[in-house]
């Protein structure tokens, strides 16, 4: 057999391969958030609050934090480690904060500006209940004004090494990646998790984007 002959037959088995090895990736996936969502679920107010309070601690007392002017950050919803100190210290500090946008019915997000606690209390709740800015409103674009320098990474799912579950409309995923491809220093991201959504593994595929360091109470 001719090395091209021998070539095509290894393509075409690998087309028939990858589209199964995605599936198989796809179902861990839909199986990994079911089981973690039920572990949240039934964590205690008081356990979720203990947690995060541990968590920025670590993260205000982190050198990549300290050094950062240029901060996005997630409005935090009641299943994930909650944002709100992280918020007033940035702008505490005389940091510049960013906050996503997502774009209904595409992978897009920015991060605009949020120009102060009162900007965050104002602004209008979207139909999955977190608040973020209007589309049509005019905010600063960080990827058009100099980049980040520090992204705070919400999850479903994290390993210590930095594979990351998110939700499955591949929000981060995209940003990261197009951060990383047009900023000249890629921005350092951070993954905040309770205890609960670490995990030994995480099925990924090539689209799926590591983070630098997961903050968590062991």
């Amino acid at each position: 057999m001719s090395v091209s002959n021998l070539n095509t037959q290894v393509n075409v088995l690998s087309n028939y391969i990858y589209p199964f090895q995605m599936s198989l990736v796809k179902t861990a996936k839909h199986m990994l958030r079911k089981d973690i969502k039920k572990m949240i679920a039934v964590m205690e107010p008081e356990e979720k609050k203990y947690q995060s309070d541990f968590v920025t601690e670590k993260l205000l007392s982190r050198p990549e934090y300290q050094k950062s002017h240029r901060i996005s950050v997630f409005i935090s919803m009641i299943d994930e480690i909650q944002t709100d100190k992280i918020i007033h210290n940035i702008f505490e500090s005389g940091k510049t904060c960013f906050i996503p946008r997502y774009a209904d019915g595409s992978r897009d997000m920015e991060m605009v500006r949020l120009y102060s606690l009162q900007d965050l209390e104002n602004l209008p709740r979207t139909k999955w209940n977190i608040k973020q800015p209007p589309e049509s409103e005019e905010r600063e674009n960080a990827l058009e004004t100099g980049g980040l320098d520090l992204v705070l990474v919400p999850g479903l799912a994290f390993t210590v090494n930095g594979r990351r579950l998110g939700r499955g409309k591949g929000y981060y995923d995209t940003f990261l990646n197009r951060c990383r491809a047009t900023q000249a220093t890629p921005p350092f991201t951070v993954g905040l998790a309770f205890s609960q959504q670490i995990v030994a593994d995480i099925p990924t595929d090539k689209n799926d984007a590591c983070i630098d360091l997961v903050l968590y109470r062991m």
